[in-house]
């Protein structure tokens, strides 16, 4: 029993030891994440009424970029699931199921390929249903790219107004600064151009981020018009197939 009680007694130690310097770091880092929160209301608190117009176009900025993220997502994978159901059938040579398929459906493509399948059969020659798919893409494309250049031009405000705000902070800083004690001049001078170039700064940090998202707006965008002309090329070769083969049992 005497030997035991001494390893007792450490393990105690050891384990009110851990315990310390596990709650010693959670506060070191509440303390530091309250830093953190600190520094960023001082940073926009002194950064002038600029501050605000900027924040207001970065949330316009964020949502319009949500709304168009979603619903690009949302296209995307509705048009890839009505490919994957109509690619066999068109391969088959099953016009009137896929036709009926793509006129249940909502999605871009089914309206891309609506056209032509409404045209296949009645319409010889390939040009023709060429001519009214791309008519159906004419009208999507409009509505795929809607709003998207809002968020770029979010971005190009939101630097302007940083420019703007840091010119008016300088402005206001030399104006105070004339009338200072020649003593205080450097150091006003010195405190007031580091505020005004908060502005800029948050401008910078707000414009950077929505050029970013823009650019994988339009890549998105991008994405979904190459595949319904991909959809397109593919549904007008079986069509061409199909009238070939025709042409040639009627010879």
């Amino acid at each position: 029993f005497e030997t035991c009680a001494p390893s007792h007694s450490a393990a105690r130690v050891k384990t009110i030891l851990s315990r310390y310097q596990e709650n010693r770091d959670i506060l070191l880092n509440e303390e530091q994440a309250m830093n953190f929160f600190y520094s960023i209301v001082a940073f926009f608190s002194t950064g002038g009424i600029f501050m605000y117009p900027i924040l207001i176009v970065f949330a316009i900025g964020v949502a319009i970029a949500l709304e168009r993220y979603v619903t690009l997502s949302m296209i995307t994978k509705k048009n890839q699931v009505l490919w994957d159901q109509v690619q066999p059938v068109l391969s088959e040579g099953d016009f009137e199921k896929a036709r009926e398929m793509t006129n249940e459906d909502e999605s871009t493509i089914s309206q891309v390929l609506n056209m032509g399948l409404s045209l296949q059969g009645t319409v010889r020659r390939r040009e023709d249903i060429e001519i009214a798919m791309e008519e159906s893409m004419m009208e999507i494309v409009p509505r795929l790219e809607k709003r998207t250049p809002y968020v770029a031009l979010a971005s190009s405000i939101a630097t302007l107004l940083g420019l703007l705000g840091t010119i008016m902070g300088l402005i206001q800083a030399f104006t105070a600064v004339a009338n200072a004690n020649p003593a205080e001049k450097a150091d006003l001078l010195s405190a007031s151009i580091s505020v005004a170039m908060n502005t800029t700064a948050f401008g910078l940090m707000v414009a950077i981020p929505l050029l970013v998202i823009h650019a994988i707006l339009t890549s998105k965008t991008g994405d979904i018009v190459d595949s319904l002309e991909m959809a397109t090329v593919k549904a007008l070769n079986v069509f061409s197939r199909r009238a070939r083969r025709l042409a040639s049992a009627e010879a």
